[in-house]
């Protein structure tokens, strides 16, 4: 008998409801697939069928994205070979149900997805109860039923099959597929500065940024004044002319859906259509399809693959292979079958490798959310991989009797690369930083493959974190009873649990500078992976870099003396808001959630940190006052408001104080602007000044059965007392109470106060920092002035503009100084600084963020913005799911397979960018490191000069022997030598200086100059030297390691991953 999964009931939110999303735990993926596609995910019941690898791969991932229910099916039973790749099945599984086994770990991953098992036949009707079926390793009998079943009943399919190297997937939605969101990008936006009465109409956008558009995309107009026909009309085509600048096409009618009837299995099986996942092996889908076809022959005669390289097996699927291509379409029939690449499929077809499950799970993964969701487009219909560059540069030495089975877990993997390569990948020894989504992963795929779990070896990971609730979303080696346990041994003991043998230390450090004592070179010489790219060029270690960013990801390879490095290729800035833009002149919804942050660490952090570092360093106010520009001022004017001023005794302090800065915030200060800056003002050039990006403000009035704005005094009175050690209060008509109470000061605004246009004009504030010099003064002065008068009343006029309101600035901090209480008058007192933690519902950061925003967004007349958004864009959040991180780290881990064998070829190994959104995919060959040259001697990032600083006799060498070292062994004359930031030689040095350093050790040189000790962990230090030739030209030269302790490096030769989280651009910091 079999039964249908009944409705969750476990874990469900109180409302019960099916459709009520966990933002706490599903967070991060609702940034990459929106709140109505995970309703859709939530009402579908999937079947995962077939739990080797594999499967039980999709299955984790379904399972954390939180589908509404899981069956698992499975009639084996766990095998040796299993272990290779099936992380929920242990030793003592051996000989039970592959599904029932894992059926209690899967069901940990997420409370609100009822997993159950199945282990009889997938007839009709117990098919008929899913709303998607996953197929794995599964005969292709099998599959042309199931497949033409849940076509003709609208079930959607997808079949995935891995094979050693090899991957295929096959995904069928039925011809009823509707298509909500095809890439999940975020409309671009663009703001207007004119537009022309032409036939096309050219529109102009703002010089602050590219529009950013395509030819052939759609746009839509709002807030037009003038031409008001674009408001509110049909999306309308256009064609870009420029980077700020497109014409207007014809009108045309842009559908929100896009649907398209695809084919069942059985009719794509003999009329296919591929996604090409490697454009370099743009010949070899059609190949595999063939070559699939004849496997599935061959398993169904003998009962199993073709044994490991064994040429005989080989030689017959190749037969197979051309009987199946000779019968095939003519439209898909191939020419010349491949029989290189057959015979390969052959080899490895009885291996079971984690890396591959893991690339093609996570693929696999993601087309079931897509089937359940209709986000995102999906593969049509046919997909093949293969990774056969991560086998032996010299196959010639690879023998048969090297892959035989020896009834360990490993044996998936000996099947393909032998027992030479196990051996090897035991006794690595890697550093592994960060434990979040990448590095749970990374240490899943370490566990699986046998990474550090031999004699000698071992992985040490690092992460300072914490668990929180949205990490179990993705970082699948935590439950919630982990929540608030440190990150790095949860992590270390729950993959040990994977695989017993690995090695794993965990420590809880933050790697850099003040770590070197314990991450030093004598750590790193003992190791076989580094952890960054700095690190990686220095003791010239591989590295593999990895990252992701929603349904995007990355991998880049980094090889000693093969490529270049991570640092190499410069990444684009960071897009920054203008100064003005956000004080005065916001335009978009991201302006003022950026305001609202600063205002939160003006409020609730800095003034709490100021007055206590005031209280107990007796030095605070002379360290302030020589602070550049105007923040002397700002400082200590806010510790008079913290001590004195506006300090809160009772609650209701707390609540007053938020209702007066309501007013001052969004009632004063824009009175205040709009007296500098009325409506009606017209520009020099007679423009409206309120126009472009500067949109005219409104002030609000207070209303406090509006809650938004009851919403904002609750949260900034409760942040405000929780500064002070208050308690707060979340009694929204006690609340109300008080501030009816309340009497707000009248407001008039005044003249003579200054409000900054432009960035620009901000620069005067800084004269006087500089005041005293000047060309700095003269450097402000308009270069339309000709005449030595003019200059000359400029200068004057400015220079007494300076010291007017340096005058004034000196005279106001003499008064604060003399205002503020002594520390010794309030003993004990002490303020409470608050972090911004945007994942805490109840903590009221995110309250007033919010609230701050939306209300300034009001009077800018901005679209608000909801919880969600203003979490995303406020918290700087990355989005993540967990799809493409498995992906991802598989392909990272197939780089690891050639790393670890010590591939040479460049061409072995692929960066590789991924989205599995659209989907696609990119593989390109690794850059060569660039070369640079002196004399006839060529030099990479790669190389350095080795320079022995302690002397035969014992002695170290001075500065006069360095220089002559080089001018003898080199024929360089070093002009300039330096330490990090401190400068040791120079041929500007003085001469008493030069004569005082020449006779002086190196090192004392250093100590002196960088005024640092050398801690005894320092074997060597990096100098960076300016050379000039014979002929006094100056050329490029490597940088200088310079030994001073008697413990070389060893050389070696392997690999290092970086576990980072992706901002798209190689970097982040989301765990």
């Amino acid at each position: 008998m079999f039964r249908v999964p009944s409705d969750p009931t476990n874990g469900m939110p109180k409302t019960g409801r099916a459709t009520d999303i966990d933002e706490g735990l599903y967070s991060r993926q609702l940034y990459v697939l929106g709140h109505e596609a995970m309703k859709h995910l939530q009402t579908s019941t999937v079947l995962v069928s077939g739990l080797r690898g594999l499967g039980v791969e999709i299955a984790k991932n379904i399972i954390l994205g939180g589908v509404k229910a899981v069956t698992l099916h499975d009639q084996g039973t766990a095998q040796w070979a299993d272990l290779s790749s099936q992380f929920y099945l242990r030793e003592e599984d051996i000989g039970k149900n592959r599904a029932e086994a894992s059926q209690p770990r899967l069901a940990e991953l997420n409370s609100y997805v009822p997993v159950t098992t199945y282990t009889g036949t997938l007839v009709d009707d117990f098919l008929s109860g899913f709303q998607v079926a996953v197929l794995t390793s599964s005969p292709l009998e099998d599959q042309l039923r199931v497949g033409e079943f849940c076509h003709s009943c609208g079930i959607k399919l997808v079949v995935a099959d891995t094979r050693g190297l090899f991957g295929q997937l096959f995904c069928d939605f039925g011809e009823e597929m509707i298509l909500t969101d095809s890439n999940g990008e975020q409309p671009l936006s663009a703001m207007i500065s004119m537009g022309t009465k032409d036939n096309p109409g050219v529109v102009t956008c703002l010089d602050e940024a590219r529009h950013g558009f395509e030819s052939g995309d759609f746009v839509s107009f709002t807030e037009v004044q003038g031409m008001n026909e674009l408001n509110g009309i049909s999306p309308l085509e256009i064609e870009v002319l420029g980077p700020y600048t497109f014409s207007i096409c014809d009108t045309s009618n842009f559908s929100d859906y896009v649907c398209g009837g695809v084919k069942s299995l059985p009719t794509s099986l003999a009329e296919p259509d591929f996604v090409i996942t490697d454009f370099a092996k743009y010949s070899r889908p059609p190949q595999l399809h063939v070559g699939f076809q004849a496997l599935h022959q061959f398993c169904a005669q003998h009962g199993q693959p073709p044994r490991p390289h064994n040429e005989e097996d080989a030689r017959e699927l190749v037969t197979l292979a051309q009987a199946v291509n000779a019968q095939a379409l003519p439209a898909v029939q191939q020419k010349s079958l491949d029989e290189d690449l057959i015979r390969k499929l052959a080899y490895v077809a009885a291996g079971d490798l984690a890396p591959i499950n893991s690339f093609i799970g996570g693929v696999a993964a993601q087309e079931v959310m897509k089937a359940c969701s209709g986000k995102f487009m999906p593969v049509m219909q046919w997909l093949y991989f293969d990774a056969v560059e991560c086998l032996p540069e010299d196959q010639e030495a690879f023998t048969e009797h090297m892959c035989l089975p020896c009834q360990n877990r490993y044996d998936g993997q000996v099947a393909v690369f032998g027992s030479g390569l196990q051996e090897k990948l035991g006794k690595q020894r890697y550093f592994l930083v960060g434990a979040g989504a990448v590095g749970c992963e990374l240490l899943k795929n370490f566990a699986m493959i046998g990474l550090g779990c031999g004699e000698g070896g071992a992985v040490t990971i690092t992460d300072m974190d914490t668990i929180e609730k949205s990490n179990l979303n993705r970082q699948f080696l935590f439950r919630p009873w982990d929540i608030r346990k440190l990150k790095s041994d949860t992590a270390a003991a729950a993959v040990s649990q994977i695989n017993p043998h690995i090695r794993v230390m965990s420590h809880q450090n933050c790697v850099g500078p003040h770590t070197e004592h314990v991450y030093d070179d004598n750590f790193f010489q003992n190791l076989d992976g580094t952890y960054m790219d700095r690190c990686c060029v220095y003791y010239r270690k591989p590295l593999l870099e990895s990252g992701t960013l929603g349904t995007k990801g990355n991998v880049q390879v980094v090889i000693p003396f093969l490529t270049e490095s991570y640092s190499s290729s410069q990444e684009p800035p960071e897009k920054s808001i203008r100064i003005c833009t956000l004080k005065n002149f916001p335009n978009a919804i991201e302006h003022t959630l950026q305001w609202a942050r600063d205002e939160f660490e003006g409020l609730f952090k800095q003034p709490a940190e100021n007055v206590n570092q005031y209280l107990i360093d007796s030095t605070f106010v002379e360290q302030t006052l020589h602070l550049a520009g105007s923040q002397p001022l700002e400082v200590l004017e806010a510790v008079q408001r913290s001590l004195v001023l506006q300090r809160p005794y009772t609650w209701a302090d707390g609540v007053t104080w938020a209702y007066y800065h309501w007013h001052t915030q969004y009632s004063n200060n824009v009175r205040q602007l709009l007296h500098n800056f009325p409506p009606n003002l017209l520009t020099s050039s007679g423009a409206p000044f309120w126009s472009g990006p500067k949109r005219c403000p409104h002030l609000l009035i207070f209303d406090v059965s509006n809650p938004l704005h009851l919403d904002y005094v609750i949260a900034a009175a409760n942040l405000f007392a929780q500064t002070y050690g208050l308690w707060g209060s979340q009694d929204r008509a006690a609340v109300t109470i008080l501030i009816q109470s309340a009497q707000v000061p009248a407001f008039t605004p005044k003249s003579g106060v200054k409000i900054h246009v432009s960035d620009q004009e901000l620069c005067p504030s800084l004269f006087c920092v500089c005041v005293c010099s000047l060309c700095f003064v003269l450097s402000s002065v308009s270069f339309c002035v000709h005449t030595q008068g003019q200059m000359d009343r400029i200068f004057t006029s400015r220079l007494t503009c300076i010291m007017t309101s340096l005058s004034a600035g000196d005279n106001r901090l003499q008064e604060l100084k003399a205002m503020l209480p002594s520390p010794e008058s309030v003993p004990g007192f002490q303020m409470y600084p608050i972090n911004f933690e945007k994942d805490d519902d109840s903590n009221f950061h995110m309250d007033f963020v919010v609230a701050a925003s939306n209300l300034r967004a009001e009077n800018y007349n901005i679209p608000p913005a909801d919880r969600h958004k203003s979490k995303l864009i406020a918290g700087k959040i990355i989005p993540a799911i967990a799809t493409t991180t498995a992906a991802i780290v598989g392909l990272a881990c197939l780089e690891l397979y050639k790393v670890v064998q010590g591939h040479q070829q460049l061409e072995s190994y692929k960066n590789s960018f991924i989205n599995l959104a659209l989907p696609f995919f990119s593989f390109s060959e690794p850059l060569a490191p660039h070369r640079h040259q002196y004399y006839n001697q060529q030099w990479t990032l790669w190389d350095r000069f080795e320079v022995q600083g302690l002397q035969p006799n014992g002695e170290e060498m001075t500065l006069k022997q360095f220089l002559d070292y080089f001018k003898t062994e080199h024929k360089l004359e070093i002009t300039m030598l330096c330490q990090g930031r401190s400068m040791l030689y120079s041929f500007f040095m003085t001469a008493s200086k030069l004569k005082e350093r020449l006779d002086q050790p190196m090192t004392a040189i250093v100590r002196r100059v960088s005024k640092q000790k050398l801690g005894r962990h320092i074997q060597a230090l990096v100098l960076e030297l300016c050379c000039n030739d014979e002929s006094g030209e100056g050329v490029e030269v490597p940088y200088v390691r310079y030994t001073i302790r008697r413990s070389p490096l060893h050389p070696s030769t392997s690999f290092s991953v970086k576990s980072i989280y992706f901002r798209f651009s190689h970097s982040g910091g989301q765990h």
